[in-house]
């Protein structure tokens, strides 16, 4: 009997259904993946019991030795693979690691511009509600209209008129590449820090899928899930001048102890992401991403921007007559798990909003590939067409428990 199930059978209920549904369903939203079997025994280990507050061989404790070598490691396989002068990988999540920056380099109330949240920005780019748009003034650029990409003259006329002292580059819902060169060369003229939230794609910027932005940012900040298939937390790149200010953010300024076991298992997701095999992974993303997108498209669905160049698809179902609400609840009845969204300009509001967004890294890391993402949109495209239909919702869900059952989820391995 697990340890679990003898202690807390309510929570090891819980943790069996999800492991059920994790398996049995295709996992599209596409900020979700599977760690590898490593990953997950890390942050299970005997390193979630020690307390480490400050950095290797400075300590506020003792008995670090252990955990000391496990942070120096996960240091040093970010910075190589990444390229990158200096690391912390302390933070708790990627939204910390955004904060580290803001505290290491912003005074409240300074000026920063970045990409609005409605044009697929993120909550920390600030967003009104959160800390980032309550501390700061906050100016937002978005996409054009025309082509829904990234308004590069709006960057430049924001920069000019409000002379911010940080440009945030990096999205949550945007699927083509991100211009890094150009929106430095706009940092630099108007003056401005340039920092770059990669979490989305930092498995694709490892795997050598979308161009990098260290060597044009100040700092890069990241989660180490998403298309980087680590445990669920952040880190933080920066020059090396900048380094000691980052780490004083992030202690004694945002957390105490870090936690050293994500900090181990971030280790070995980076050399994971370092081997040839992830290459092909990243690789294998884009392309599974693309055929969606093109199988959609045949279908007669809209996407923002007309395609994607990365591991995701933001799919305009207003546009068919469906609301991303209830497009949502009709896939998820028919075992696809995507996530509602908001699209550029959008006219329907954010709890039920005009798009969804669909994701290839989990169902990438599961080993499907083209010709699964075919029949997939293939079932999206008919449950979207019909989302009240219960009796199609049923037999599309059983037909994608059948094909999920040929690629079992990794922790079905462990």
């Amino acid at each position: 009997m697990h340890p679990i199930e003898k202690t807390d059978p309510a929570i090891w209920k819980v943790i069996q259904a999800e492991r059920i549904r994790q398996q049995t369903g295709l996992e599209m939203i596409a900020s979700e993946n599977y760690t590898s079997p490593a990953v997950l025994a890390a942050q299970g280990s005997v390193l979630t019991n020690k307390y480490a507050e400050g950095y290797p061989g400075k300590r506020y404790y003792g008995g670090c030795e252990a955990v000391d070598e496990a942070e120096a490691l996960a240091i040093e396989r970010a910075c190589k693979l990444f390229g990158a002068e200096a690391a912390n990988v302390q933070p708790h999540a990627g939204a910390s690691a955004n904060m580290a920056v803001y505290f290491a380099c912003l005074q409240p109330g300074d000026s920063i511009v970045a990409m609005s949240l409605a044009h697929g920005g993120h909550l920390t780019h600030g967003m009104h509600l959160n800390f980032s748009g309550k501390l700061y003034k906050v100016h937002h650029y978005g996409v054009r209209k025309e082509d829904e990409l990234i308004d590069l003259d709006q960057i430049e006329t924001l920069c000019r008129d409000h002379k911010p002292k940080l440009l945030v580059a990096g999205a949550s819902a945007y699927a083509r590449v991100i211009p890094f060169d150009q929106i430095s060369e706009i940092c630099k003229r108007h003056g401005c820090l340039f920092m770059v939230d990669m979490a989305h794609i930092a498995g694709l910027v490892a795997g050598e899928q979308h161009p990098s932005p260290v060597p044009w940012a100040d700092f890069v900040t990241s989660t180490t899930h998403k298309t980087l298939r680590g445990p669920r937390s952040g880190f933080v790149l920066c020059k090396k001048e900048w380094l000691p200010k980052i780490n004083q953010a992030v202690f004694p300024g945002l957390q105490g102890g870090p936690l050293m076991h994500v900090v181990a298992a971030k280790a070995i997701g980076f050399l994971e992401a370092s081997q040839p095999a992830f290459r092909a992974y990243a690789a294998q993303m884009v392309a599974n991403a693309r055929a969606l997108a093109n199988e959609l498209q045949v279908l007669g669905f809209r996407l923002v921007s007309g395609g994607t160049d990365n591991h995701l698809v933001l799919v305009d179902v207003n546009a068919a007559g469906v609301s991303g609400k209830v497009a949502e609840k009709a896939l998820d009845a028919a075992g696809i798990t995507i996530n509602r969204n908001g699209i550029p300009f959008d006219t329907r509001p954010p709890m039920d909003p005009s798009g969804i967004r669909i994701g290839s890294p989990a169902l990438t890391t599961r080993g499907m590939n083209e010709l699964h993402m075919k029949q997939i949109a293939q079932w999206i495209g008919s449950i979207l067409r019909a989302p009240a239909d219960l009796a199609l919702q049923a037999r599309v869900r059983g037909e994608v428990d059948e094909l999920c059952q040929a690629f079992p989820a990794p922790h079905e391995h462990a």
